[in-house]
C-alpha cells in the first residue's frame, strides 16, 4: 500500500492516505491509453459532412439537347455529376464514427493516465471541498493556498454539489469531474490531477480490474 500526504483546503497537510498498490502501481500501458484516446476522438465527431448525389439535386427533369446532330457529347440531364451544379460522385454522406472498447481495456487506460500523473509527481490528495455559499472568488482561493492554480487542473470529487459546481463553471483552467464520471482523457488533459480523500473509495470500486 503506497502511503500519501492528505492537504486541507487551507494547504496545510492534515493527513495521509493509503493507497491500493493493485491500481495505484506506477505501471502505465501506453498502448491501452494510445487507443482509449482514438475512441475518445472518434466518438466526439459529428459525421454530420453531406453532399447531394444526382438523385437529390434539384432540375434534370429534361434532356438538355438531343441526342444526335449536334456535335455535343450525349448528355441525358444537368443533374449528371459532369454539369456544374450537379450531383457529386462518392462525396462524404452521414456517419456515425463512434465504437468502444472492451470495459477492462477502458479501466486499464484510466489507470494507466492515473499513474503517469502519479510517477510524475502531478497528483495532489486533500480533504473534501465544502463551500457554504456560491461564490467563484473562494473556489479559486482553495488552489492558490495549494500552489497549483496556475496550472490545468482536473478535480475529482466523491459527489457534485450546487455550490461547487457554479462556483467552479465558470473558472477556465480547472475541471471539476464525479468520482464515477471522469475519464482516462479527463486526466492527460489535465497538468495536475487533485483528488479528494472521500472519493477515493469511488475510483477504487470503478476501476478494479
Amino acid at each position: 500500500m503506497k502511503e500519501f500526504d492528505v492537504y486541507s483546503i487551507e494547504g496545510k497537510k492534515v493527513d495521509s492516505v493509503k493507497l491500493n498498490a493493485k491500481i495505484f502501481n506506477g505501471k502505465v500501458n501506453k498502448t491501452l491509453m494510445h487507443d482509449a484516446v482514438k475512441m475518445h476522438l472518434a466518438n466526439q465527431r459529428l459525421g454530420a459532412a453531406s453532399t447531394k448525389n444526382r438523385s437529390e439535386v434539384a432540375g434534370g427533369g429534361k434532356k438538355p439537347w438531343k441526342q444526335k446532330g449536334t456535335g455535343r457529347a450525349r448528355a441525358g440531364s444537368i443533374r449528371s455529376p459532369l454539369f456544374k451544379g450537379g450531383g457529386v460522385i462518392f462525396g462524404p454522406r452521414p456517419k456515425d464514427y463512434s465504437y468502444s472498447m472492451p470495459k477492462k481495456a477502458k479501466k486499464g487506460a484510466l489507470i494507466s493516465a492515473i499513474n503517469a500523473k502519479m510517477n510524475n509527481d502531478e497528483i495532489l490528495f486533500i480533504e473534501d471541498i465544502k463551500l457554504d455559499n456560491i461564490k467563484t472568488k473562494n473556489f479559486v482561493t482553495i488552489f492558490k493556498k495549494l500552489k497549483v492554480d496556475k496550472k490545468k487542473l482536473l478535480v475529482v470529487v466523491n459527489e457534485l454539489d450546487k455550490s461547487t459546481v457554479l462556483s467552479a463553471r465558470n473558472i477556465k483552467n480547472i475541471c471539476l469531474k464525479a468520482a464515477d464520471n471522469f475519464n482516462m482523457y479527463d486526466v492527460l488533459l489535465a497538468e495536475r490531477l487533485i483528488i479528494t480523500k472521500s472519493s477515493l473509495e469511488k475510483i477504487n470500486k470503478r476501476v478494479v480490474l
